[in-house]
């Protein structure tokens, strides 16, 4: 039950993005910017963000040396190419939005930690540079051995360091801050506690049935365009979609004195990251070790996990340093059959962007103007 008021004026609108992540904040910006004088909501289920936007390492990153050579067992090397350059894109869009003070942007170096096991992606250093330096300007790895007794890395596990000289850090909630505030400042309105049942594709408009906790049952608000941007939580609307969600655990140490790094890193095929935050250390990942616990959208702790995030800290990242976990938590990341985002049409008035495959800091952007693009197609 609606009064006529509210009927009138507070149900309708031109275009309605389903998720306040990282996407759905930019596919908002783009719609607004791109219709000024329209109408546009983000409805979001949470207080906060529901998936992983606001729970992330805060890396800026395209993809490690590991990463990419598994990225062309399976694809060829002009898709890898372009999936590498759209997260570069995504990444300058993203900068040049916001500017890099207000998302605290850094380039503080970007290490990947070489085990007995990764020793095969020395010799492919030079292949990768070769492939990807015509596109982005520079070769984008070199070795840096030197630094593994410099950060004060376990020599055991560290038998090599690569570099990657195209990545940086930013702080994830200075970034989702300052894309909240863009898009209010355009006039994008925001409704949190907004938990979306259902979406009817009907030939003008789109109905979209919105639990109401108050009134116990649904309010339904209507738009010309509907744009699901649910990342981990797509198959909740739409089951039939190639999007597996995938949990991410994470810890930050309490302030660590005389931490001898700084910058991003990853290890184990990309598999675990850490990096310096405020003189403490933020360590994630370790899906590998359960893949299938952490197949969930349930945002929760995995005991194995968070342990297995501790011995990588004591043994192999600060070996001999006391250190003591000051937080821990975790975020709801998307996968599926390819690394590739979706940017589809569901219908000829509701559209998709997911299956970020853990890289939305890099691809949110440019794949926000492909989904605009596509309803301007359409519409």
């Amino acid at each position: 039950m609606i009064s006529y008021w509210e009927q009138e004026s507070l149900t309708s609108f031109d275009h309605i993005v389903v998720g306040s992540g990282l996407v759905g904040l930019s596919t908002a910006i783009e719609l607004k910017t791109s219709f000024p004088t329209q109408r546009v909501l983000i409805l979001e289920r949470g207080i906060l963000p529901s998936g992983a936007s606001s729970r992330n390492a805060g890396f800026a990153c395209m993809g490690s040396v590991t990463e990419l050579l598994d990225d062309l067992k399976n694809r060829s090397e002009s898709e890898t190419i372009a999936l590498f350059c759209l997260r570069k894109t995504g990444l300058e869009r993203l900068r040049k939005r916001l500017g890099d003070s207000s998302i605290g942007y850094a380039e503080n170096g970007s290490f990947e930690l070489i085990g007995d096991t990764e020793l095969y992606a020395i010799e492919k250093i030079a292949y990768l540079n070769q492939l990807l330096s015509p596109f982005v300007g520079c070769n984008p790895f070199s070795l840096a051995n030197g630094k593994i007794e410099q950060f004060g890395f376990s020599s055991f596990y560290s038998k090599a360091l690569i570099q990657n000289h195209l990545e940086g850090e930013l702080h994830t909630g200075k970034m989702m801050r300052a894309l909240t505030d863009f898009a209010i400042h355009l006039g994008v309105e925001i409704k949190t506690g907004a938990n979306v049942l259902n979406l009817i594709s009907e030939k003008k408009s789109v109905r979209i049935e919105v639990e109401d906790t108050l009134r116990k049952l649904p309010i339904t608000l209507k738009a010309s365009s509907a744009t699901l941007c649910t990342n981990g939580f797509t198959q909740l609307l739409f089951p039939l979609e190639d999007v597996t969600p995938g949990r991410g655990q994470v810890l930050i140490t309490e302030p660590i004195p005389k931490l001898k790094f700084k910058g991003i890193f990853h290890l184990d095929c990309g598999y675990y990251y850490f990096r310096e935050i405020d003189k403490r250390i933020l360590i994630g990942g370790g899906r590998n070790l359960d893949f299938n616990t952490e197949t969930t959208t349930e945002m929760a702790l995995n005991n194995t996990i968070q342990n297995e995030l501790e011995n990588k800290l004591r043994n192999l990242i600060i070996p001999d340093t006391p250190f003591a976990v000051a937080q821990r938590w975790s975020g709801i990341m998307a996968f599926g059959s390819s690394k590739q985002p979706i940017v589809k049409s569901l219908s000829h008035n509701i559209f998709g962007v997911f299956r970020m495959g853990g890289m939305g800091v890099a691809l949110g952007s440019e794949v926000a103007k492909q989904v605009v693009e596509l309803i301007q197609q359409n519409h």
